[in-house]
């Protein structure tokens, strides 16, 4: 079952009759800011881990 345009047109209707324009837009850059600052730690691991992996195969 997937999601059609005409559905995401009414979800993004509802949410700004439920929201507001002025609402709904710092609901979307918090939204924009956690996904980055996740991203980051993300591959902050990744590099972490590796470093770990790389320092363990030298020995």
């Amino acid at each position: 079952m997937r999601i059609g345009t005409t559905e995401i047109l009414l979800i993004l209707a509802l949410a700004l009759v439920m929201f507001g324009g002025g609402k709904l837009a710092g609901v979307g850059k918090a939204l924009g800011t956690s996904i980055r600052e996740f991203k980051k730690e993300v591959h902050s691991e990744d590099s972490i881990s590796k470093a770990k992996g790389n320092s363990s195969n030298e020995n």
